[in-house]
């Protein structure tokens, strides 16, 4: 037996010819509980017996005192909302979709949409086919024709611009090819910096690029994935949407999505369901899981008649870094990327884009370091650490003396879209051309005027 339980309560259930994925029920102090029985993980309590209920939770027990029981099934099991992996392995593909449907490309990347408990060591797995999501999701089947292709499965963290261009070019494909939207599920810790880069790739773009994730893996009964993979559907394959965006959890509640603009969207908490926001702009729409769509500001609407192929504009400089200033930084860290040959920097200054200047100990001093890198050839811009408003190099003498030096002051984007089109800009032009393009609006990533209404409560 592999249940890895104590002997007492191995014995009780051979006496009564329970397995593992059984429907049990557990008596105890006058309180029936019914679920399946899961394995006991490795770290677990080999004399609590462990079921997973039917709304999907997990709960355990202690047998002392506790008799259990054999039922046939336990109706109400939900199908790819908290199953297990045998009720999983019996669930159907998709429906087919109805002549006509709209095609959908799903590019799956990995993730935590896609990823389960393994009850063996408590731990999680991915996924290995992107059919297994599919079939977790059979609604998807009544909204659009999926036609769903891996790519790879990389947890966030470890994405790194080689598959930013993977999925660009893959997106690109599925759009030349007849796809009326894509839909890339993808882990939400980097999804706002992957979002960026295909909103600055992706040339030409004149349907939806719907990137989506989930909170919390899909054998949880809060998962968000379900509710963010329908609403992601319906926005790719039903709105005139052509742009990038990034589709979660409008509110901790399963009430309906956001789409916030690819070049707008941060997590702003590691574990809420409702953790991307939008700053400095508004959702660009919202969608339920019944498909009603409400369109809730200005956005690159899709040609009716069809545009030209999408061209996928990947090239990226590499040597481009991300850095934050703080009390006592130590401006050293220029000094290090400028003789490593990095050709750009975007600094993450405090409040209007100030950074250690005339400091009480000279050697903490910031402008003789970024001078000395612009003056080498690198590009520096400047963004801030407070997000929300916009930076100026006007209202302060420090402020006006780096941007005498160089430094791009780069209005109201988040410094991770700066970074990210500092290495596009790089990658594609000269340096003196990304200076020119880095304060200008190309995907929707500057603000041309921050309403008071758009800071968070």
């Amino acid at each position: 037996m592999v249940l890895m339980y104590s002997n007492e309560i191995e014995k009780a259930l051979e006496a009564e010819s329970i397995k593992v994925w059984d429907t049990v029920r557990i008596t105890k102090s006058g309180e029936a509980y019914e679920g399946i029985l899961m394995p006991r993980t490795e770290a677990g309590d080999a004399d609590i017996l462990v079921i997973k209920q039917k709304d999907g939770y997990n709960i355990g027990i202690s047998f002392k005192g506790a008799a259990i029981s054999k039922v046939s099934s336990l109706e109400t099991m939900p199908q790819g909302r908290g199953a297990t992996a045998s009720a999983q392995a019996k669930a159907k593909a998709p429906a087919a979709p109805g002549h006509g449907a709209p095609k959908v490309a799903l590019l799956y990347t990995g993730g935590t949409i896609g990823n389960k408990v393994d009850y063996k060591t408590g731990g999680v797995y991915a996924l290995t086919k992107p059919e297994e999501l599919l079939n977790e999701v059979p609604e998807l089947g009544g909204i659009a024709e999926i036609d769903a292709k891996k790519l790879f499965s990389i947890a966030s963290e470890d994405l790194s611009e080689s598959e930013w261009v993977a999925i660009a070019d893959a997106a690109a494909k599925a759009l030349n090819g007849g796809a009326k939207g894509v839909v890339v599920t993808i882990g939400t810790d980097t999804m706002h910096y992957a979002s960026a880069a295909l909103s600055f790739m992706l040339q030409g773009l004149n349907a939806p690029v719907v990137l989506t994730g989930a909170q919390r893996s899909s054998d949880r009964g809060s998962s968000d994935g379900f509710l963010n993979l329908i609403c992601s559907a319906y926005l790719a394959s039903r709105s005139d949407i052509a742009e990038v965006g990034i589709c979660m959890h409008d509110t901790s509640s399963d009430q309906r999505c956001a789409l916030i603009r690819g070049t707008k969207a941060r997590k702003m908490h590691t574990s809420r369901r409702d953790a991307f926001r939008a700053v400095n702009s508004a959702p660009i729409a919202f969608a339920d899981a019944r498909g009603n769509l409400t369109y809730n500001g200005q956005y690159k609407r899709a040609s009716p008649g069809g545009g030209g192929a999408v061209k996928a504009v990947t090239g990226l400089a590499s040597k481009v870094a991300l850095v934050k200033v703080y009390p006592s930084s130590d401006p050293g860290i220029i000094g290090y990327y400028r003789e490593r040959g990095y050709t750009g920097m975007i600094i993450e200054g405090t409040g209007l884009g100030h950074v250690p200047n005339f400091t009480s100990e000279k050697s903490l001093s910031w402008l003789p370091a970024i001078t000395e890198a612009i003056d080498c050839g690198m590009v520096v811009g400047m963004t801030s650490q407070c997000l929300y408003g916009r930076v100026n190099p006007n209202v302060y003498r420090t402020l006006r003396m780096l941007s005498a030096a160089g430094v791009v002051y780069c209005e109201d984007m988040l410094p991770e879209v700066a970074y990210v089109k500092l290495k596009w800009l790089l990658g594609n032009h000269g340096p003196e051309e990304a200076r020119k393009q880095l304060p200008r609006n190309l995907a929707g990533e500057i603000t041309e005027r921050i309403e008071y209404s758009e800071f968070p409560e």
